[in-house]
């Protein structure tokens, strides 16, 4: 699915399966069995999921930290509060 510049981009939804959120959170993470220890992927969480996706990824030992997730950019002409 290819974006033009002037679309915006879609939400950040959370993770967690079922979930349609806006995602609050960034999990980083990597499997070391698989993944150099500088490559990292992403999980997105929302509020109400953060602690059972944070768990998921720490029992296994593949968190590698947790970031907030920035809002949208407003769009160009757009006025900010």
């Amino acid at each position: 699915m290819a974006f033009e510049l002037h679309e915006p981009a879609p939400d950040l939804v959370c993770s967690a399966r079922g979930c349609r959120a806006v995602a609050a959170h960034a999990l980083l993470w990597n499997n070391p069995r698989l993944h150099t220890p500088e490559r990292r992927k992403t999980w997105l969480a929302c509020g109400e999921h953060l602690d059972h996706l944070t768990a998921h990824l720490q029992v296994r030992g593949f968190l590698r930290e947790v970031e907030a997730v920035a809002g949208p950019a407003p769009l160009a002409g757009q006025r900010t509060a």
